[in-house]
């Protein structure tokens, strides 16, 4: 069915011929993607979802009259794979790109009260297009800005291919290279934080270079923000599913997948409640350890690796406040608790007030505290960084969790994380934690299944659309 709902009859064997047939596990945006991908090149795609809903942690929900995201998802020029995802699925202009790079940062550590820096970029070339703004950055000393400028230069020469920078972790390195502890906070935090979900000193050199290289050190406009300025469900679910309806995928929610097998006519067997689906190519699309209970005997040489991948926590803080508070889209924190503050009031439908909500990476010690304890804790620190909400009333405050909202990108992951091929032909496997060379962002997901989808064709003898795997040259 490709409304969502179960059938009348039984799913049973997917009709269509040999050598055509594919089975997606997984409805996240790795699964969406790999779906897509095998359609658009003519296979016959189921994909079986168990939540009620497509979007895997990148979703929405109700409370009251307000469309709530999970979490505040970004993404960056530079991520091309979900750029061609929300093309394809035709959500471009509900989730723009900023025209230029700029980010205030409020620093309320100064004994003379809050001060406001920006990290903006000019149009010039890597390294000038951020020089301006880092000689002017006033949250660092002229001496960490000189030092941080280094650091810098030697983050862009070096070779993300070089197996041992996964050995080491990042914040060895900014000290080895003169980074100060403020340094770390004010600029390399910043922006690691949140794209690693973990703080330098937890982080693979590996996967940190790669995000500063490609991101600040490769084009002048890599690092361009976007947002969704609607809620992600709309994108996420709602067009991905008319997408995918579109291209003539059967998308079954509800139903979660109990056991994968080869039969003996060397097709594989999709068990689910009551009911088994027969295909040619399965693409396991979901969570590592997931993955782990489905993989048959024989699929990877070392499945215990895939349990071996940890996991990092985010938590999102959600405030509505009875007037407005903040008049920028979005800024970041120095010198409190709150690290990335979104206006979320438009998208999430609120009419009267103002709806922000804080997104809190790296959240190991604050992901189980009791919601009247993190209230105590964010709403003074909200007050100190918007003067406006010391006088407006708290009309709301929830919180939403995810407990394992990301693999954890510690130094020697790179060599747990799996590529698409498995050892048994014609199943693959997605997710942003697989071996994509990106840490687990939006853009690391749609990358994966896109490998998947080529890996999955592969197997089927069919050719790879080259229109469709253009990300994966750009990688």
């Amino acid at each position: 069915m490709t409304d969502g709902t179960r059938s009348e009859g039984p799913l049973a064997d997917i009709p269509g011929c040999s050598g055509r047939d594919a089975v997606v596990v997984g409805g996240g945006l790795a699964g969406i993607t790999a779906a897509l991908a095998l359609a658009d090149a003519g296979v016959r795609v189921t994909l079986l979802e168990g939540r009620p809903r497509l979007g895997g942690l990148a979703f929405s929900f109700q409370r009251g009259e307000l469309t709530v995201d999970n979490g505040q998802h970004v993404y960056l020029r530079c991520c091309t794979a979900y750029r061609w995802f929300l093309d394809r699925i035709e959500g471009t202009a509900l989730a723009p790109l900023q025209d230029r790079l700029d980010v205030p940062v409020l620093d309320v550590t100064r004994p003379e009260g809050r001060r406001l820096g920006r990290l903006r970029r000019d149009a010039l070339p890597v390294p000038l297009h951020l020089g301006r703004s880092l000689a002017t950055y006033p949250h660092l000393s002229l001496a960490d800005r000189a030092k941080v400028g280094r650091a810098a230069l030697a983050l862009k020469a070096l070779d993300l291919a070089d197996p041992t920078l996964d050995t080491q972790d990042f914040g060895s390195w900014l000290a080895a290279h003169g980074q100060s502890a403020r340094a770390v906070e004010a600029l390399w935090d910043l922006v690691g934080v949140a794209t690693l979900n973990a703080v330098a000193s937890d982080a693979s050199l590996g996967l940190a270079a790669m995000v500063f290289k490609t991101g600040l050190l490769s084009d002048p406009g890599a690092a361009d923000i976007g947002w969704a300025h609607v809620p992600l469900g709309e994108l996420h679910d709602r067009l991905a599913r008319k997408a995918l309806d579109s291209a003539g995928v059967r998308i079954e929610v509800r139903t979660r997948v109990t056991s994968i097998s080869p039969d003996e006519n060397g097709r594989w067997s999709v068990q689910v409640p009551g009911e088994t689906l027969h295909a040619d190519a399965v693409v396991l699309a979901v969570a590592q350890r997931e993955a782990y209970e489905l993989l048959p005997v024989g699929a990877l040489d070392a499945p215990g690796q895939l349990l071996e991948i940890g996991t990092a926590p985010i938590l999102n803080v959600h405030v509505v406040y009875d007037r407005k508070v903040l008049s920028r889209p979005f800024f970041a924190a120095l010198g409190t608790p709150v690290q990335w503050v979104f206006d979320r009031t438009e998208a999430s439908g609120l009419r009267d007030g103002q709806y922000l909500a804080l997104s809190q990476s790296a959240a190991q010690d604050e992901i189980d505290e009791p919601v009247a304890v993190l209230r105590e804790r964010y709403l003074p620190e909200l007050e100190r960084l918007l003067p406006r909400a010391r006088g407006a009333e708290v009309k709301d405050f929830f919180v939403t969790r995810e407990r394992t909202a990301t693999f954890a990108p510690t130094p020697g992951v790179g060599r747990l994380r799996p590529g698409a091929r498995t050892k048994a032909p014609g199943l693959c496997l997605a997710g942003a934690w697989t071996a994509t060379g990106w840490p687990a962002t939006m853009e690391s997901a749609v990358r994966s299944g896109v490998s998947a989808a080529g890996a999955a064709l592969s197997a089927l003898g069919r050719p790879r659309p080259s229109h469709l795997f253009d990300v994966e040259e750009a990688a």
